[in-house]
């Protein structure tokens, strides 16, 4: 007999239907496989509410092989120890703050960091120019708070306040885009451990687990900087631009690949030319010189950052997907680095078609591009 199906049945269904097609997966659910396989295996000593030693969050970020023949891909390619440093700051009472130049992976960090020590990433407050106070403390529900008054069920809680009722890790994106004053309503927060909720007369205090990771940048216009009050509750990690062609060539070729496979765009080693010529181009750029240290050229008002020539790469294997053969050419990337490059439609462009006449004119094998440079308006 075939039983009906229910209403949760089918929301259950339904829900996995559209899990199965979401665009952008939480890292715990993206990397849930290999998190599992490092919590089995993980036989070392763990914080209270940790989900993972120091040891394999670690191993998660860098990546490695269990002894199980499990392979945990690296997230981050950089400095071990930054990560060490990162790691080690959220085991003790002290907060994170991630900080580099856009582009230097900060919120893929953070990110992954909130996944392999809490299991939830989602305790997110997006830092802009209106990010209001209630975001960091609490809000209230009006309807509940006009018909009952100020009570616990009419509070709504922010995703810090969920954090610390749980001992969880809770993140803050770009916290120096924040307004100066709500920066502060953390002081409290970081320092004392606790929420006070003077409107109910009561406190919400962290248990053992809460952390905060933040996010933030120093190059962006329309930033306010941090009080010294409220840095001094942080342990700054700075995040770098990777140190070699090499090592930004394997990121890039890394996260354009995962991007692609979640959009059905062609992959492979065909493209890695054009990755290593967009990762030149803007390595040469920031640099202010050729690659071979031989001529000095000026650099664009922009941070030409590895996660613009992420954008610049993925943008091309579109173009190549949708209109060309398939393969990455220097067609498919000539127009996205030309919109990475020239910010400021004078200066920037004036810059931008001296190196491509200096620099790209000249270069053996890069006749290709060169042409295609022209074409889009260099």
């Amino acid at each position: 007999m075939t039983m009906p199906e229910t209403s949760a049945t089918t929301a259950a269904t339904v829900g996995e239907a559209i899990g199965a097609e979401v665009l952008r997966p939480h890292a715990e659910d993206a990397f849930a496989g290999e998190l599992a396989a490092l919590a089995a295996a993980d036989d070392r000593p763990r914080p209270a509410r940790w989900r993972l030693s120091p040891w394999a969050v670690a191993t998660y970020l860098l990546g490695g092989t269990l002894p199980d023949g499990t392979v945990v891909t690296p997230k981050y390619v950089g400095p071990r120890r930054i990560i060490e440093v990162a790691v080690t700051t959220l085991a003790t009472d002290r907060a994170l703050l991630l900080l580099g130049v856009p582009g230097t992976a900060k919120t893929w960090v953070s990110e992954h960091l909130a996944a392999a020590v809490s299991g939830d990433s989602t305790l997110l407050v997006q830092g802009t120019a209106g990010t209001p106070e209630e975001a960091i403390r609490y809000g209230w529900n009006y309807a509940q708070l006009l018909a009952h008054g100020p009570s616990r069920d009419a509070l709504v809680s922010s995703p810090v306040m969920r954090a610390m009722a749980e001992g969880m890790t809770a993140r803050i994106e770009e916290l120096t885009r924040i307004p100066a004053d709500v920066q502060d309503s953390l002081i409290t927060i970081l320092s004392e451990k606790t929420l006070p909720v003077p409107e109910l007369g009561q406190e919400i205090q962290a248990v053992r687990g809460f952390n905060v990771i933040a996010t933030a940048n120093d190059r962006d216009r329309g930033i306010n900087d941090l009080s010294s009050a409220l840095r001094r509750r942080f342990n700054t990690v700075v995040l770098p631009l990777p140190a070699t062609a090499e090592a930004e060539v394997d990121i890039v070729s890394r996260r354009v690949d995962q991007i692609g496979r979640s959009l059905d765009l062609p992959g492979g080693l065909e493209g890695i030319a054009e990755i290593r010529r967009v990762v030149t181009v803007f390595r040469e750029l920031r640099d202010g010189v050729t690659a071979d240290g031989r001529t000095k050229i000026k650099s664009p008002s922009g941070t030409l950052s590895t996660a613009e020539a992420i954008s610049v790469v993925t943008n091309g294997l579109a173009l190549a997907a949708h209109f060309g053969d398939g393969v990455l050419r220097p067609g498919d990337v000539a127009s996205g680095i030309l919109g990475a490059v020239v910010r400021d439609p004078a200066a920037d462009r004036v810059i931008w078609q001296e190196y491509v006449e200096t620099v790209v004119r000249e270069r053996d094998g890069w006749k290709d591009f060169y042409r295609a440079c022209r074409e889009v308006g260099a």
